[in-house]
């Protein structure tokens, strides 16, 4: 009886829902049209050169990289300073977004890494990149830029560890559970380690190259990188046929062609960078259907990844542009953007002036105004959706309109690391406990490190 009441009173609330939609007033339809543009902007440019690759790698972790390697370095009974060290500083290296991360971290939390590490590298992933960090101190300046940087890297040590220490009665257990496997596998590699290592070089080179965003000058050594990316794309990706063939035994006529077609189409449209790439992705899927039985593993296991995270992603996103909006949008979204200027500015004035308070604004106001402003901005961080180096101009736009420094900081330690639809997606990997306490500790220490930092600056 229960059950059928929970889907009465679903069905009931579903019908109020649509019965009283506000389907006639513009904010509503612009934020319904804004969650479809955030959608296909999503699609355009990170599925096919962000998420695919991100789905192989995760797949391959899950096939190629031993239990015993992740239970080594990332385990439960690893060494804490290795562990935690390698996994703050690896977004230096990837330069991801807050969604193309999670694959690569489900990957090696479900190969047997520790809740502590995994975090680590969950959250340092995609806020700790050199170029975004590059492009913080030129447009938003020195200051924020340093701040950034180290408080991201502290960051990822300090939940990682605070993740650990609250959970550390399931790790225990999780650690206890997969020893015998640990020792078992340790003593029979399935390959050398180099070769495993050279292979996934390789991958997390595409993925890196692939999506290298153009800087801010149009010269110097990132802007050299950016115009070679394609060629460097190119390199990577005939580094990673050779290692197919050689350690992981793809037959050579079976690459060879797949290398011609790819090629050739490479020739026919040399404009399309983006058709060519995905035109790999389609010849490495063929090739793990007539090859070893390990490479269909590898091809089930990024299937499995795509099946978990791709359609709680799109959710999320549209649940994220519908009530804030879509990149360069103008005050589309449910939310009235002047409403998250006015709370993230240094001057409770002109929040007191749109509530239209009392002509003098109370001494509280003042007093918990640092608090309140630093809290919503890394609420607000967390749940919008920044693609690699988009929240630069965002908070640009946001600093001109009054936000303060210290907020400035807040959003850029919780935005680039967290949001709606990653949120979704680490729920379905760590549960709701886990989830909830990972996002509490980036909102807190954020906000923490905003207050300090905009009294710093003041």
């Amino acid at each position: 009886m229960n059950r059928e009441l929970k889907i009465l009173l679903g069905l009931t609330a579903g019908f109020f829902a649509a019965y009283f939609l506000p389907v006639t007033a513009p904010r509503f339809q612009s934020a319904v049209l804004e969650s479809l543009y955030l959608v296909q902007w999503y699609a355009q440019e990170h599925v096919l050169l962000c998420l695919i690759p991100a789905f192989f790698i995760a797949g391959a972790i899950g096939v190629f990289v031993s239990q015993a390697s992740v239970m080594k370095y990332f385990g439960a009974k690893a060494n804490k300073l290795l562990s935690y060290s390698v996994a703050s500083v690896s977004g230096t290296v990837l330069a991801v977004c807050s969604c193309t991360v999670l694959p690569l971290f489900g990957g090696i939390y479900m190969r047997g890494a520790g809740i502590g590490p995994a975090t680590a590298f969950l959250y340092s992933g995609p806020a700790i990149n050199v170029l975004a960090i590059a492009l913080t101190a030129r447009i938003l300046g020195a200051p924020l830029g340093i701040a950034r940087a180290v408080g991201a890297v502290v960051f990822a040590v300090i939940i990682g560890g605070l993740m650990h220490l609250i959970f550390l009665k399931s790790e225990r257990e999780k650690a206890a559970q997969t020893q015998d496997m640990y020792i078992e596998d340790d003593e029979h590699p399935a390959r050398p380690l180099w070769q495993t290592a050279l292979y996934f070089f390789s991958m997390v080179a595409v993925l890196v190259f692939a999506n290298w965003a153009a800087p801010a000058e149009p010269s110097g050594l990132w802007h050299g990188i950016y115009t070679a990316k394609w060629w460097l794309v190119s390199a990577f990706a005939l580094l990673m046929s050779f290692t197919l063939w050689r350690f992981l035994e793809v037959k050579l006529a079976h690459l060879i062609a797949a290398i011609i077609a790819v090629g050739a189409l490479a020739f026919l449209f040399p404009a399309q960078p983006v058709l060519v790439f995905t035109a790999g992705a389609v010849a490495l899927t063929i090739l793990t259907f007539f090859n070893t039985s390990e490479l269909n593993e590898w091809r089930d296991q990024t299937w499995g990844f795509a099946k978990l995270i791709m359609p709680l992603l799109f959710f999320g996103v549209l649940a994220a542009g519908f009530f804030l909006g879509s990149p360069g949008s103008d005050d589309a979204g449910i939310i009235p953007n002047r409403w998250i200027q006015a709370l993230v500015g240094d001057d409770p004035a002109v929040f007191w002036g749109i509530v239209g308070g009392e002509a003098v604004m109370p001494a509280w106001l003042s007093a918990v105004w640092p608090v309140w402003t630093n809290f919503f901005a890394s609420i607000t961080g967390a749940l919008m959706y920044f693609a690699t180096l988009t929240e630069v101009p965002i908070l640009r736009g946001l600093m001109d309109s009054g936000m303060g420094q210290g907020p400035a900081l807040a959003l850029l330690l919780a935005g680039p690391a967290l949001s709606l639809p990653n949120m979704l997606v680490i729920n379905s990997i760590l549960g709701p406990k886990k989830t909830l306490t990972f996002i509490a500790l980036v909102v807190v220490m954020s906000t923490i490190s905003g207050i300090v930092f905009g009294a710093l600056m003041r």
